[in-house]
C-alpha cells in the first residue's frame, strides 16, 4: 500500500520502519511535521492509503485524520497519554511497559487502540537507549499488527484476534513532567535513585543541578566501583571528586556515579541568536574547574563494575583466541580525544596474542563519526574555529581507521550492535568483516551534512566491496539502508539474530570458530597479500590524501553548507521543509499521476 510517514523528525524509529516498510513492498514517502497546511499538502500529493505517525510532538489536524487512516505509534500502554510517557514509568520503575498503536482523534493520545506490544524494562537502561531498543522493537511488531487490520477504503480496523482484542487501557493522563520531579537531593537520594534519575531524563530534557555554581543539565551517568570510591569515603555527598575522561566522579549518600554530559542552563529557552547551549563532556564545560582533580584512568582490561568509554576482553584458548574492544561513546559521536583513545587502544591491541578481534563499538550506537557538538563549541574558542577543529577531528578518527586497516596479522570482524552514520559505517567497513542484527539502521553517507565529501579510507573501503558506480550510488541517494538491506546490497556480509544480546553470543561464537579453524594462516596469508596488492596499486596515503583535499574545502572553502547544516543539526533547528530524498511525493512528476494500489 502506499504510506506517508508524518513525523516530527527523522529519527531512529521513523528509519527503522521506514526501511521495513519499504522491504515488505510498500510505496513510502516521508513529511516532516512542520505546519497543518503542510501535512494538508502532503496527504493531498501522495494521496496514501494509510498515515502513520512515529513520532509526534503535536496533533495531526482533523482535515486529514478525519478522510484519511492516520495511526499514531505512542511509546506506552493503551490508555497511556502524553508527552512523558517514558519518563514516568523509568521514575516509577515499572518492571513491563509497552507501545500502542491508537488512530488519530480529536483528543490526543485518546483514539481507538489498533495494536500494542509489551516489553519487559531492561535495568540500568536509560531513556534514549530504551527509546531505540525495546520501544522501537516492540513499535515495529505492533505496526506490523496494526496494518494487519487495515481495510482499504475504510477508516474503521477490522476486529482484532487474541490479545489484540483485550487493549484493556490500563494507562492514564500524564503531564509533562517537571524538573520539581526530577530533582536530586544530593543528600538524601540513594545512587540508585540519582541513576534512575538522569536515566529518565536522559536525551531530553537532563536533570536540573548545579555545579560550581552553575546551573546545568546532567546526562548520561554511570555507578562508580567500590575501588573508586573507597579513597574518597569520608567526602561529602554532592562533592566533585575526580574526574575519567569526558565524566566527573560525584559523591552520593552511600557511593558515587560519573556524570558524563552536561549542558550548562541560563533559564533561557535560547539565547539573542536563535541557538541554545550544547551539551558537551562534563570535563569540557568544566575545564578549569577539573583541572586540579585526580584522573583515574582505568586499564582497558577490567572488571565488570568500572566504567570507562572503552574496555577490552579476551575469550578461548591459546592459539585461538579472540579479542573483544567495546567502545561506548555518547549517542555514537567520536571527538579528537575519543579517536585518539580508540587509535591507541587498537596500538596496544596489536600486541595481544589473538587470532580474532571483534570491535563492538557500542550497545546504541557503533559509531556515527565525528563529534559535531564538539565541533561547534569550538567557534566559542579562543584561538580555535570549527573548521580547525573538525581538520583534526577528521585527521583523528583516519589514524583510528588506518589502525584497522593495517592490523593484518589477525581477522577484523566489526560487529554493530547498534546504528551507524556517515564516517562510523567508514570505520566498521575498514574491518576484514562486518556483521550487524536486524534491527541496526546504517547511513553510509555524508552528504546531508551539507554535502561534506568525508574520509575515512571510504573511497578505499567502499568500492572493495561493491564496485566504483554501485559506491558512487550510495553515497548519492542519502537514505538509511536496513541492516538486510545492507547485506543485500553488499555493505554488510551477514545479519542475525534478532537483538543486542543474541546477537552478542553468536558474533562471540562464530569468531571463535574462525580463530580455531584449520585454514585461518592460509586466509591471513590471502588477507596480507591482497593488501600488500592493493597498495602498490595505490597506497592508503593516496586515499587519505585525496579525500582530505575535497573535504577540507567543505570546512575552509568558500561554500559554507557544511558549518550551516552542521549548526542546524547541533541546535535542532527545526525544518523548514522536509528534504527531497524523504518527500518523495514532492518529485516533479505528481505522485498523483502514479495509479494508486488496489
Amino acid at each position: 500500500m502506499r504510506i506517508l510517514l508524518l513525523t516530527h523528525s527523522f529519527n531512529s524509529l521513523t528509519q527503522r520502519l521506514f526501511g521495513l516498510l519499504r522491504q515488505q513492498g510498500h510505496d513510502v514517502s516521508v513529511e516532516l511535521d512542520i505546519a497543518d497546511v503542510v501535512t494538508e499538502e502532503a496527504v493531498a500529493l501522495f494521496k496514501p492509503d494509510l498515515v502513520l505517525a512515529p513520532f509526534l510532538k503535536r496533533r495531526i489536524p482533523e482535515s486529514v485524520w478525519a478522510r484519511t487512516v492516520c495511526l499514531v505509534v505512542h511509546p506506552g500502554v493503551p490508555g497511556d497519554r502524553g508527552p512523558s510517557a517514558l519518563d514516568w514509568m523509568m521514575m516509577r520503575g515499572d518492571a513491563q511497559w509497552g507501545v500502542t498503536v491508537l488512530q488519530a482523534a480529536e483528543e490526543m493520545d485518546a483514539g481507538e487502540v489498533w495494536a500494542w506490544e509489551p516489553f519487559d524494562v531492561r535495568p540500568q537502561a536509560t531513556k534514549s537507549s530504551l527509546y531505540r531498543r525495546e520501544v522501537t522493537q516492540a513499535a515495529v511488531v505492533a505496526v506490523g499488527r496494526a496494518l494487519a487490520r487495515f481495510v482499504p477504503g475504510q477508516l474503521a480496523p477490522a476486529a482484532a484476534s487474541g490479545a489484540q482484542n483485550d487493549a484493556s487501557r490500563s494507562g492514564q493522563w500524564h503531564a509533562l513532567m517537571p524538573q520539581s520531579a526530577r530533582r536530586i537531593d544530593w543528600a538524601r537520594d540513594t545512587t540508585p535513585v540519582v541513576l534512575r534519575k538522569i536515566a529518565a531524563g536522559d536525551g531530553f530534557p537532563g536533570v536540573l543541578d548545579v555545579l560550581w555554581g552553575q546551573p546545568c543539565r546532567l546526562f548520561d551517568a554511570h555507578p562508580a566501583s567500590y575501588a573508586v570510591m573507597n579513597p574518597f569515603a569520608a567526602s561529602l555527598p554532592g562533592e566533585v571528586l575526580a574526574r575519567r575522561g569526558p565524566a566527573l566522579l560525584k559523591r552520593t549518600v552511600d557511593g558515587a556515579v560519573w556524570i558524563g554530559h552536561v549542558r550548562p542552563d541560563d533559564g533561557t529557552a535560547a539565547r539573542a541568536d536563535g541557538t541554545s547551549v550544547l551539551k558537551l563532556a562534563a570535563t569540557r564545560v568544566f575545564a578549569t574547574q577539573v583541572a586540579n582533580l585526580p584522573e583515574l584512568a582505568a586499564p582497558l582490561m577490567r572488571d565488570d563494575d568500572e566504567w570507562d568509554e572503552l574496555r577490552y576482553r579476551e575469550f578461548g584458548s591459546e592459539g585461538a583466541r579472540v579479542g573483544w574492544l567495546d567502545f561506548e561513546f555518547h549517542n555514537g559521536a567520536m571527538s579528537e580525544r575519543q579517536c585518539m583513545r580508540l587509535r591507541d587502544a587498537l596500538r596496544w591491541v596489536r600486541t595481544r596474542p589473538t587470532q580474532v578481534l571483534v570491535l563492538a563499538g557500542g550497545q546504541d550506537f557503533f559509531s556515527n563519526g565525528i563529534h559535531l557538538h564538539d565541533i561547534e563549541a569550538a567557534q566559542r574558542v579562543a584561538g580555535d574555529s570549527a573548521a580547525d577543529a573538525s581538520w583534526r577531528n577528521i585527521n583523528a578518527i583516519d589514524d583510528a581507521a588506518l589502525e584497522v586497516l593495517t592490523l593484518t596479522d589477525r581477522i577484523t570482524v566489526a560487529a554493530l550492535h547498534g546504528n551507524a552514520g556517515a564516517g562510523g559505517c567508514f570505520l566498521a567497513l575498514a574491518a576484514d568483516v562486518v556483521w550487524a542484527h536486524a534491527g541496526v539502521v546504517l547511513n553510509p553517507h555524508y552528504k546531508n551534512m551539507g554535502n561534506l565529501y568525508g574520509s575515512e579510507y571510504w573511497t578505499y573501503s567502499l568500492p572493495r566491496r561493491l564496485g566504483e558506480a554501485a559506491s558512487l550510488t550510495l553515497m548519492q541517494q542519502r537514505l538509511p539502508l536496513s541492516a538486510p538491506e545492507a547485506v543485500a546490497n553488499g555493505v554488510l556480509d551477514d545479519c542475525f539474530g534478532a537483538d543486542g544480546g543474541a546477537f552478542s553470543a553468536q558474533v562471540l561464537a562464530r569468531c571463535l570458530t574462525m580463530a580455531a579453524a584449520p585454514d585461518l594462516a592460509q586466509r591471513l596469508e590471502t588477507k596480507q597479500a591482497q593488501r600488500e596488492h592493493d597498495e602498490m596499486q595505490k597506497s592508503l596515503a593516496t586515499y587519505r590524501d585525496e579525500e582530505l583535499t575535497r573535504i577540507k574545502r567543505n570546512f575552509y572553502g568558500f561554500d559554507p553548507s557544511y558549518h550551516v547544516a552542521r549548526h542546524h543539526f547541533v541546535f535542532r533547528k527545526p525544518h523548514a521543509w522536509t528534504p527531497r530524498h524523504l518527500a518523495l511525493h514532492r518529485e516533479l512528476k505528481p505522485a498523483s499521476t502514479t495509479p494508486k494500489p488496489t
